[in-house]
């Protein structure tokens, strides 16, 4: 075992301070990754101040961070794909039985023993995981991921949640040139999801409440956008979409939304809201629509976004902070007072 710098929350109403912990040292299968830059997921605010209690309690201390990019310090005796000096990324898993169906689909995501980077149980250490709110990590070598080396580090990181999140229903629902895509939403995930359908080549429609966004939201690459509290608007587009993200997590009239779609269409949920979201079956059935929900992607996809991104030079929008500006960041957060993702500068914690 090791000491590694971090910070915490100690409890739900706490705020975050400098601690340190203990990681283990690298067995023959693991990575030992120094944390140059970690993304701030809106997942991890609600997990540091519990909640999700109901699904997924809160055990403190609890490090949060799940959008890890940094560079290899040491590697294990049986690992062959990374060495260090090697760029490398980390996202919201760390770990799967690798033998279940979903993993041998390459699925991890929906792996029942899948262990999350941040408050799972940790079967090296007896207590739970601990994320990217530090200055290193060691991961199982499955679930690192190699950084292009032409992407900005700070604007990398929210890739491995933002990013692979929009990306992977994207694929899997076949977007391409010539689709029509819309994009419900730009924060964290809707900015991400316009600059990864506007890269696939569809016609890319952003569906906001805000009109102050329509300049961004066409600097990002869509080509059209809607205010959705226009009526009018919202009908001019009525039946046209090959695929919708929705990527809000307040509760929202999703059945308007479902009626912007053609026949086979689908709209596909990545925002959580709260509450359940009332459908109108009609608008569905007659048109034959599916309305689905999609949770982040496994390994081989999130390095084939990786590598996308690469290609394409694609980043998120990001605000650098220090982590010692990481409560303020929260408090911001609530507001939605950031463009569009937080992403901490590790260095920062160097000399604590």
């Amino acid at each position: 075992m090791f000491q590694a710098k971090a910070y915490s929350v100690t409890s739900a109403t706490s705020p975050f301070a400098r601690t340190t912990i203990e990681r283990r040292d690298p067995t023959e299968h693991d990575v030992q990754i120094e944390i140059l830059f970690c993304g701030i997921c809106h997942s991890d605010l609600h997990q540091a101040r519990n909640e999700w209690s109901g699904a997924m309690p809160t055990v403190y201390p609890c490090i949060p961070g799940h959008e890890i990019v940094g560079r290899v310090t040491k590697v294990g005796s049986a690992v062959t794909k990374f060495k260090p000096g090697d760029l490398a990324a980390v996202g919201c898993m760390v770990d799967s039985d690798l033998t279940c169906p979903e993993c041998k689909a390459g699925l991890e995501q929906f792996c029942p023993k899948g262990v999350f980077t941040y408050n799972s149980p940790d079967k090296h250490t007896g207590g739970v995981t601990y994320g990217g709110y530090s200055d290193s990590i060691v991961v199982r070598d499955h679930f690192v991921l190699r950084v292009p080396s032409n992407l900005d580090l700070a604007g990398a990181a929210p890739l491995l949640c933002a990013g692979i999140t929009t990306y992977s229903p994207m694929r899997h629902w076949n977007v391409t040139k010539g689709k029509k895509v819309g994009v419900v939403g730009l924060g964290g995930l809707g900015h991400m999801g316009v600059k990864f359908a506007h890269a696939l080549g569809a016609h890319v429609v952003v569906f906001t409440t805000s009109p102050s966004k329509k300049d961004d939201a066409l600097r990002l690459g869509a080509d059209e956008v809607v205010i959705s509290r226009n009526a009018d608007e919202m009908a001019k587009h009525a039946g046209s979409f090959d695929f919708i993200l929705d990527a809000v997590a307040a509760e929202h009239d999703i059945s308007a939304y479902i009626n912007m779609l053609r026949r086979d269409g689908n709209i596909t949920m990545v925002g959580a809201p709260e509450k359940p979201l009332p459908v109108s079956v009609f608008s569905l059935i007659f048109a034959r629509r599916s309305f689905s929900g999609s949770l982040i992607g496994g390994i081989a996809e999130t390095q084939e976004m990786l590598d996308f991104c690469g290609k394409h030079n694609i980043t998120a929008d990001v605000e650098v902070i220090p982590i010692q500006k990481i409560n303020e960041a929260y408090q911001r957060l609530l507001k939605s007072d950031v463009k569009y993702r937080f992403s901490i500068d590790m260095a920062s914690l160097k000399n604590e």
